[in-house]
């Protein structure tokens, strides 16, 4: 019997459409698929086309890149001095990008989360009210609402030898059919300070990690990890 992968409506239960991507029916990694017709990537871009209240980037007191896509900015979203942001990506309202911080392409910061000082962001989605509010990194990743991450804390989404990421699942070893997948984080996840997430980690809605811990693997059930 083929092991049961992690679904969308069980990491993210508070999700609903209009902030944020649909997720889709199959595994919830292959969000992180950049060829996907209906990946982040093909999401984001039509979203930056089709949302209200974005006046793209604005301000002069921050940097932006737009070569290879637009940096849209909602009107209510607050961009901190010294930041810089490639396009394409998308802040939307209430989001804030803190002093310091690198946004890179394909992210997509929903209502109400935070992109902090020296953190760097790409290829992922930040959930409305998700935080990564601290020198963090966060690569290919999925925050679900509500997270926040200590100080310190980085999602690693690639490994050492540039091969493909598998997961284990119940025994068994799943391919994901990506390179690069830095994690997974249900509803209400909290990382303390300096956890590190291997690639490929998925963790259930409230778990949360000590500070100093690196976490391996799909993890279902709520649990904390020390």
């Amino acid at each position: 019997m083929a092991p049961r992968l992690p679904k969308a409506a069980d990491l993210f239960p508070s999700h609903a459409q209009g902030s944020g991507p649909r997720f889709p029916d199959g595994p919830i990694w292959s969000l992180l698929d950049p060829t996907s017709p209906d990946g982040l990537r093909a999401q984001l871009l039509e979203a930056i086309g089709s949302a209200d209240g974005l006046i793209g980037a604005h301000g002069d007191h921050y940097t932006v890149n737009e070569q290879e896509g637009r940096v849209a900015v909602h009107r209510n979203a607050v961009v901190e001095h010294g930041a810089h942001l490639i396009g394409p990506c998308l802040i939307e309202a209430g989001a804030v990008v803190r002093h310091g911080a690198y946004v890179r392409p394909w992210t997509w910061a929903c209502l109400d989360s935070v992109i902090g000082h020296c953190t760097e962001v790409k290829h992922s989605v930040l959930l409305p009210g998700a935080k990564a509010p601290h020198f963090n990194y966060v690569g290919d990743s999925i925050l679900g609402a509500g997270v926040n991450l200590g100080a310190g804390a980085k999602l690693s989404n690639l490994r050492h030898d540039g091969a493909e990421v598998h997961v284990w699942i119940e025994d068994e070893r799943v391919a994901t059919g990506v390179r690069k997948f830095g994690a997974i984080l249900g509803d209400g996840v909290q990382l303390g300070c300096n956890v590190v997430t291997n690639p490929g980690c998925v963790l259930a809605p409230g778990s949360t990690v000590d500070p100093n811990v690196t976490v391996t693997g799909v993890h279902t059930e709520q649990r904390r990890h020390r």
